[in-house]
């Protein structure tokens, strides 16, 4: 008799031993987005309906409804204030970030300041800065979801089904909160997200470069809003990234703002009237940009105005903006403590790299001619839909291995405001590290657990993560707990703390998901601080190690000459004792930290014997009432 094979409907007919998973990566760009796949061997850009691969990261809210991608753009200069573009620069950033005193200018350049502006903001309770628009408040999160939702109807499309895994990529320098806006996107547009990755990784991956035996690569991407730079090492079959760098306020975005302030000159235009005005010069300005990459000039019309822009213009116009990437080129390859001359490839990512005056800089700079044979606003895309074929398990026999790294320090505050480094930054994660700690007062039951991430040595100039408790530690003496603290950073940089007393196994942990994140600038100026402040931190930290010490023994000689001091000790003796905890709280706090411990070493030797009567009065309470048989016996 012979057998019916008989499938579902949406199900494929063949044997579910060779059926392949269904998962894309996606490249969610700050100018634009696409979806990529590999089917049947092959890997494809995915289309829209019109046999476009690119899809504008551009939503508008209107009273009649939601438009995503070219339709949107098109809307850009007629209704600026209900179209969100270069969303992506908000992620996981709060209203204080963005519109709010100095925040602001720390974490955005002045020529970023307007254009963010253009928005009318709102801020949620919880601090989330939100767009107000003919729909209501929309989060970066909310946006981004619904440039998530095109593309993967895309990918459901053109592979016949629900998506089983999509590989979404970020920045190299995206931090915790970054990388949690993304994947909370994601999820929000109901996406199965495998792995977040790093879009330098992702763009070697795409040049078949993790084939090789060994090597060591720079991705120098230069997208329409954020730039990054990374140092790749292939070791073994094992991708690692040595280093990260970049600017999350830096593109092609930046090249358009730059030429249209050259239009406004020419223009005799002092300061820009509207949103609208303004996003008909920036349109103008991408028109010269893009042009320029072909021809040697290019002429726009405003206002029956002809202006003429050459190539030789163009590139000093642009050059600041590209001396700003080489710059954060240096400072990655000593990161990764590798000379020029030991990087064996160059990978040119971004759309932004078809500029013909970054090409040369960037040969330059590496001096070598760096690897463009792949479309730069594709190889992302292509390189994350490798990884989720993997990832979803359609190569079993795969062994491609990436990993990542912190861009920060991660750690914890210690008494007198000290931070504990737990997790170096530039670390490879996935990592997992513990370290123990303990009480640092008699009978102590809780402890606060407070998480830092930075590079200096006081909490004041770190930033603050999270604040969580651990109660339930057994009131012992100051010292005596053991209580283990482990950081779990997993593949997508997200952070899970957790703390446990290990005489009884009480715990806590926390999830690290702050509202708000770093931007590159940010994060490159605490690594700076960290440097230009390396030895007065030093002095700092000795100070207050010894401060913390200085603490500790005026507690416990307070409390023991409260207990006993008049019994045990003479006047002359108790005296002494005391004076010297007077000069020693005094000299905490006008002192240096190499008087303090010479104090605290002579106050130390001076209450020897008064310790060692009290430990003879502690045995005797002991041992009272009962005969030398019982202490046998015992």
């Amino acid at each position: 008799m012979a057998l019916l094979q008989i499938s579902e409907p949406g199900q494929s007919p063949e044997p579910h031993a060779n059926q392949k998973k269904r998962a894309v990566g996606i490249d969610l760009g700050t100018t634009n987005s696409l979806v990529a796949s590999v089917h049947d061997d092959r890997i494809e850009v995915l289309l829209d309906a019109q046999g476009r691969m690119l899809l504008p990261s551009v939503v508008q809210y209107s009273s009649d409804g939601v438009s995503i991608g070219h339709a949107a753009k098109s809307s850009a200069v007629n209704d600026p204030l209900n179209t969100i573009i270069s969303v992506k620069r908000l992620m996981g950033r709060s209203y204080q970030d963005v519109v709010g005193g100095e925040e602001l200018s720390a974490n955005l350049p002045a020529n970023k300041q307007d254009e963010n502006f253009s928005y009318d903001f709102f801020e949620r309770n919880d601090g989330v800065v939100a767009i107000n628009t003919a729909q209501g408040p929309k989060t970066s999160v909310e946006v981004s979801a619904d440039i998530l939702s095109v593309l993967a109807e895309r990918g459901r499309q053109a592979l016949g089904g629900e998506l089983e895994g999509v590989v979404i990529t970020v920045p190299a320098y995206f931090d915790d909160a970054q990388r949690q806006a993304t994947k909370d996107a994601a999820r929000l547009a109901g996406l199965p997200v495998l792995r977040l990755l790093n879009e330098p990784t992702a763009a070697a991956v795409a040049y078949g470069l993790d084939q090789q035996n060994a090597g060591t690569i720079a991705v120098y991407d230069l997208g329409g809003g954020t730039f990054d730079v990374s140092l790749l090492r292939l070791s073994k079959g094992v991708f690692e990234v040595l280093a990260t760098g970049g600017d999350s306020a830096l593109g092609g975005d930046d090249f358009d703002r730059a030429i249209m302030l050259w239009l406004c000159e020419q223009l005799n235009i002092r300061h820009i009237p509207t949103p609208t005005v303004e996003r008909h010069l920036l349109t103008l300005a991408c028109e010269l940009k893009e042009s320029l990459s072909q021809n040697e000039s290019h002429t726009v019309s405003y206002n029956d105005v002809s202006i003429t822009l050459n190539r030789e213009q163009l590139n000093g116009l642009i050059d600041p903006l590209i001396q700003q990437t080489t710059r954060a080129c240096k400072r990655v390859i000593r990161d990764g403590g590798i000379d020029i001359s030991d990087i064996d490839h160059v990978v040119m990512v971004g759309g932004s790299t078809r500029s013909l005056r970054v090409r040369e800089k960037v040969s330059l700079f590496f001096d070598q001619e760096p690897l463009d044979n792949i479309d730069p606003d594709k190889v992302v895309a292509i390189g994350a839909a490798i990884q989720a074929d993997v990832l979803v398990g359609n190569k079993p026999d795969s062994d491609m291995l990436l990993l990542d790294v912190l861009p920060l320090s991660l750690g914890l505050e210690t008494m007198g405001g000290l931070v504990e480094k737990v997790i170096n930054r530039n670390t490879t994660i996935p990592v997992v590290k513990a370290q123990e700690f303990t009480t640092f007062k008699d009978g102590q039951t809780a402890m606060s657990i407070h998480v830092v991430q930075g590079e200096r040595e006081l909490i004041a100039d770190c930033r603050s993560l999270a604040r969580f408790e651990l109660q339930g530690i057994p009131p012992m003496v100051a010292g005596a707990a053991h209580i283990k603290v482990t950081f779990q950073v997993d593949a997508d940089g997200l952070l899970n703390v957790s703390a446990m007393e290990k005489s009884t196994g009480v715990q806590a942990s926390i999830v690290v998901k702050p509202s708000y994140g770093l931007d590159d600038d940010s994060i490159t100026q605490m690594i700076t601080d960290s440097f230009e402040h390396a030895q007065d931190d030093i002095v700092m930290r000795a100070l207050r190690e010894q401060q913390v010490e200085a603490d500790r023994m005026i507690e416990s000689l307070e409390s023991a000459l409260a207990d006993n001091g008049r019994e045990l000790l003479s006047n002359d003796e108790y005296q002494l004792l005391s004076n010297e905890i007077s000069q020693l709280a005094l000299l905490r706090d006008q002192g240096n930290a190499q008087d303090i411990k010479q104090l605290i070493e002579k106050i130390s030797v001076d209450s020897e014997a008064f310790a060692a009567k009290r430990m003879d009065v502690s045995i005797k309470q002991a041992l009272a009432g009962q005969s030398l048989d019982d202490i046998s016996a015992e």
